[in-house]
């Protein structure tokens, strides 16, 4: 049995696993069935049952009867946006485009409702938002959509304004993409994935046979950690980034560990899965 660390914790790993095969299961998932996966990776029954007593808390999960009458637990509507999101980030393939633009917000929040700036500034930064000026926050335009349905679900929509646009200057853009966001705390990021998996991927790289349950287990913990970097790191164009910048090698860790394990890990998961489809989760 392996160590949960605070990186890993049961209530990541539960959304994780919903994200990467729990979409896939006809019906709710048997709490029976996510006792056993998550024992898998190191979670006990009694962190199972007080995590999934969270996300139901939360919204995120609804509890139901499969077919046999087992109960169980299924995603809500709101979680499934979040997951169908999220897959746009963790799963992207493509390098980002050097002049996509950029997406702004702005912000103004009444001082009888001031709490809820602290709201917005969390969310904001959580979907990956750079701070160009108090109150203005800005994104790579791509992540739009994304960040349209994350602050109409928290009913922020009415404080905010966004738009869109391009750098015109005074500075050189990359100069003002190290104000705006902190590389070196990104890069750290970063190379903490990649001090955690690579050897990770060195290791199935030696092998040749893929046992489903180690499949499983790896995959999993390789995307309850890589799930969170898109949303620390936003995606910047590589011309905005210093040399030699580590979240081109840990996004090759990633997919590696993706295409080598993720349908031999559903295997063990018991789901049938459309083969190299995407399925991953935001951070929740």
């Amino acid at each position: 049995m392996i160590n949960v660390s605070d990186q890993h914790a049961p209530r990541s790993l539960i959304v994780t696993f919903y994200g990467a095969y729990g979409r896939s299961v006809p019906g709710p998932v048997p709490v029976s069935e996510l006792i056993r996966l998550l024992a898998a990776v190191g979670v006990d029954a009694p962190s199972v049952r007080s995590s999934v007593s969270r996300l139901k808390r939360r919204g995120l999960l609804v509890p139901a009867r499969t077919a046999t009458g087992a109960a169980g637990y299924a995603l809500s509507p709101e979680a499934r946006q979040l997951l169908d999101d999220g897959d746009r980030r963790v799963y992207a393939t493509q390098p980002p485009p050097v002049d996509e633009g950029w997406v702004l917000a702005v912000f103004s929040v009444p001082e009888p409702e001031r709490q809820k700036r602290h709201v917005l500034r969390s969310r904001l930064a959580g979907l990956g938002f750079g701070t160009a000026a108090p109150g203005v926050w800005i994104a790579p335009a791509r992540l739009y959509e994304e960040t349209r349905h994350s602050l109409e679900r928290l009913r922020l929509d009415p404080y905010v304004d966004l738009f869109r646009g391009d750098h015109l200057g005074f500075a050189p853009t990359a100069d003002a993409v190290a104000r705006w966001w902190d590389l070196a705390a990104i890069a750290k990021e970063h190379e903490a994935f990649l001090d955690g998996h690579a050897r990770v991927l060195h290791a199935w790289e030696g092998r040749q046979d893929t046992p489903a349950q180690e499949a499983y287990r790896d995959y999993l913990l390789a995307l309850d950690s890589w799930r969170h970097l898109p949303y620390v790191d936003p995606g910047l164009p590589s011309a905005l980034l210093p040399a030699d910048w580590p979240g081109v090698r840990s996004a090759a860790v990633f997919r590696a560990l993706h295409e080598r394990l993720r349908d031999a890990g559903a295997v063990f998961a018991g789901v049938e899965q459309t083969p190299g489809a995407p399925a991953a989760t935001r951070q929740t």
